[in-house]
């Protein structure tokens, strides 16, 4: 997964998020979903092999899921096309809250969940 990859992830996920829409009927459990993917990344990379600090990681930012998911996929501890997949997935629970359809995005959630093994 090469930096650009993370960080449109990072935007995608950013603009869906702060939306001057009203909340959908999936808002709490989006919320609860966005941060379990985080600490799930956490976990994985906590578990994970070391890899060479990067440049990215010197400027004094906080990491973010996308850019830890970046630096897992690179050394192998999750590879791109998950999480190419669980992006997928987020992207889609955001979209079906936004359309007010609580089933769809409650599916996807159990998607993107599945994929890190939680």
């Amino acid at each position: 997964m090469t930096m650009r990859t993370a960080l449109a992830f990072v935007a995608i996920l950013g603009a869906l998020g702060s939306s001057p829409t009203r909340a959908g009927p999936c808002a709490d459990d989006l919320y609860r979903a966005d941060l379990e993917v985080g600490k799930r990344l956490d976990e994985i990379a906590g578990r994970g092999k070391p890899a060479a600090e990067s440049t990215f990681a010197t400027t004094h930012h906080q990491p973010t899921p996308a850019t830890i998911a970046g630096a897992e996929a690179q050394v192998g501890d999750i590879s791109e096309s998950q999480l190419d997949a669980v992006r997928g997935f987020m992207v889609e629970a955001h979209k079906a809250d936004e359309a007010g359809d609580k089933a769809a995005c409650e599916k996807a959630i159990s998607g993107a969940r599945n994929i890190l093994g939680m």
